[in-house]
């Protein structure tokens, strides 16, 4: 591939945006482990799953077979206000880097939510706008996925209740105030709101909260408020299948100009935005078409691929959630008050972690202050200030271009940017100041974790 011959930005045309979501598990030979029920360890139906989820989103949820799904028309018209999103070749940092390595990333920041979340949230809130329901609730860590939430909300004038992990609600306040401006109420978690919330904070005195912990409080006032349903914005079935439209773009972008990727790359907390990217390059893998090096990055901090357990383990700290077999640092984990908020979750896509297992991808675990170097020196070339949880890919795909130096190795890397970092700054100022610290939990840490983890054996 000649780099003259590729723009620096790669857009297709709105009639390029993809019709359909592509599911990753129809062409998977083994299919990711079904959510059970944690009393009777049976798969989950569709009526039980029915006081939690939206009945469409259960559909998505349940089925492992339909190879693509059609997006409805109105979600395809929502998309067209910020898709088709670029593909961007990194042509200053590979200059900064001297690397012969060619480097590209997928650019989700460019909507009013700055991230890749607006496309399940918009799918999620249209399912719950055609059911009927008065509302949704659900959690958020850095805010990117409240964010967006509230913002698909609002478009279908839903009301919308998001329980923001407590770290993120102090760490970033302007997130929190564009929910709200979205007409979203935010709550810090663990509250005094709900019974579980009271239970955490008994146990756990002044945590700091995760991402656990709030979707257990939001599973509880869905379930217990009429006319409301939960949604989530990672690790579930049907949000990685509403993601595949970045995987889709991307494939699609490469196409129209002969690119190749050797190496594809994700930052991976639940699972949605490295889900969505590598889809349809996944896809090709299983098929047997192609062959790609595919990497899952997640902060030191917390580990779930690279330290966990793949094992059956409850989605939320609080234990009223169905459990899904993934890797996982146990439900009852409170992770660092890193600043990747986003990627601060014990457990991992059941999708992701069965293809982790069958040896399909690999992972890396990285520490906050090398990713936030990686950070500075993106946003110094390239012109946009990445969010955190974004810097964890581009920490690698330097990486990766740094090894195409020594080698000499002409390689094409593609890495996904989910969203960008303004309402970070926070984390930057540590960083610039230098009182930013990396914590890396001990096997005693782990084990603490991975004592709560049922047995499971199915």
């Amino acid at each position: 591939m000649s780099k003259a011959n590729v723009p620096y930005k790669i857009y297709l045309d709105e009639s390029e945006i993809p019709s359909s979501w592509y599911n990753v598990r129809a062409d998977m030979k083994t299919k990711p482990a079904p959510l059970i029920h944690p009393g009777t360890l049976k798969p989950l139906k569709f009526e039980e799953m029915r006081p939690i989820f939206c009945d469409e989103l259960i559909r998505q949820e349940l089925d492992d077979d339909t190879p693509y799904i059609r997006i409805p028309n109105e979600i395809q018209n929502f998309y067209k206000m910020y898709r088709p999103s670029p593909l961007v070749h990194a042509v200053y940092l590979e200059e900064l880097l001297g690397t012969p390595a060619h480097i590209f990333y997928k650019f989700e920041g460019n909507n009013t939510s700055g991230s890749h979340k607006l496309n399940s949230a918009i799918a999620q809130a249209y399912y719950a706008k055609t059911q009927g329901l008065k509302g949704v609730t659900t959690e958020t860590g850095a805010g990117q996925w409240g964010t967006a939430l509230a913002m698909a909300c609002s478009f279908f004038k839903l009301e919308c209740k998001v329980y923001m992990v407590k770290v993120s609600y102090e760490q970033k306040p302007f997130r929190r105030e564009v929910m709200r401006t979205y007409g979203a109420s935010v709550t810090p978690s663990p509250s005094m709101d709900t019974n579980i919330g009271r239970k955490i904070n008994a146990e756990h005195p002044g945590t700091t909260g995760s991402l656990g912990c709030a979707i257990s409080e939001a599973v509880e006032v869905a379930t217990s408020t009429e006319g409301y349903r939960y949604v989530l914005g990672s690790v579930l079935n049907q949000v990685l299948l509403h993601q595949s439209v970045i995987g889709l773009e991307t494939k699609a972008a490469c196409e129209k100009y002969g690119i190749k990727p050797d190496i594809i790359i994700g930052c991976a907390g639940g699972g949605s935005n490295l889900g969505g990217l590598i889809s349809p390059f996944m896809g090709e893998k299983l098929r047997g078409e192609a062959d790609y090096q595919i990497i899952a990055v997640e902060p030191a901090s917390c580990p779930s691929f690279t330290r966990g357990k793949f094992a059956y383990d409850f989605c939320d700290t609080g234990k009223v959630c169905p459990m899904a077999k993934m890797y996982t640092l146990g439900h009852d984990f409170i992770p660092s008050a890193n600043h990747a908020g986003g990627l601060r979750y014990h457990g991992m896509s059941s999708i992701l972690s069965q293809l982790y297992h069958d040896g399909l991808m690999e992972a890396r675990a990285v520490e906050q202050t090398s990713v936030f170097e990686a950070a500075e020196m993106f946003a110094r070339v390239e012109g946009i200030l990445p969010a955190p949880e974004s810097s964890h890919a581009i920490r690698v795909a330097i990486d990766e271009a740094l090894k195409c130096k020594e080698t000499g190795e002409e390689k094409t890397i593609i890495m996904g940017l989910t969203g960008t970092g303004y309402f970070d700054m926070v984390a930057y100022e540590q960083y610039n100041n230098g009182t930013m610290t990396d914590y890396i939990p001990t096997d005693e840490d782990l084990a603490k974790g991975f004592a709560t983890i049922p047995n499971v054996n199915l």
